[in-house]
């Protein structure tokens, strides 16, 4: 897994919305191939991340993002590869919500669908929606101009002051 680093963030453009930054907010971004092996990659690369950063998450949120990054990673894996060989992981992190996304180059958004009991998978937007709406965050698919699509998933840190969660 390829780790890009921090995103360039614009500056110069006015007054700050908000309070200045915590030493934890900033956008990262990781990429990696479409394959099985990259959902414990971006697992890992995930948790050690809100390590580093010192951000301030309880055990029981960060089990929340690594679950719903690896369903996120597993879905772009096993319907995107075909027409999205390397997928990108961005973890986007402010004062008050942490922001998991992944961006793949296939142009359908995908569908939470409901599995039959006996089955072993076909639940992780299902499980996705649940945690997220859980936590008091938000879930919701972007295109991107190339065509294909980013599915993000944003929880509030504990303590949030605000509501809104980090834009794109």
């Amino acid at each position: 897994m390829e780790i890009l680093g921090r995103v360039p963030s614009e500056a110069g453009h006015g007054p700050p919305p908000h309070p200045p930054p915590v030493a934890y907010e900033g956008t990262w971004r990781f990429t990696a191939p479409a394959l099985d092996s990259s959902v414990p990659q971006a697992r890992h690369a995930v948790r050690d991340l809100l390590a580093h950063q010192r951000v301030p998450v309880d055990d029981e949120l960060v089990e929340s993002l690594l679950l719903i990054v690896s369903e996120l990673v597993t879905n772009a894996v096993r319907h995107a590869a075909l027409l999205s060989p390397e997928l990108a992981v961005e973890v986007s992190l402010s004062r008050d919500w942490v922001r998991i996304a992944v961006e793949d180059n296939h142009p359908y958004r995908p569908v939470a669908l409901m599995a039959d009991q006996g089955g072993t998978g076909g639940r992780g937007l299902l499980l996705v929606t649940a945690i997220t709406e859980a936590a008091g965050g938000v879930y919701d698919v972007d295109h991107t101009a190339s065509g294909g699509k980013i599915v993000w998933a944003a929880l509030p840190l504990p303590g949030a002051a605000t509501s809104r969660p980090p834009s794109r």
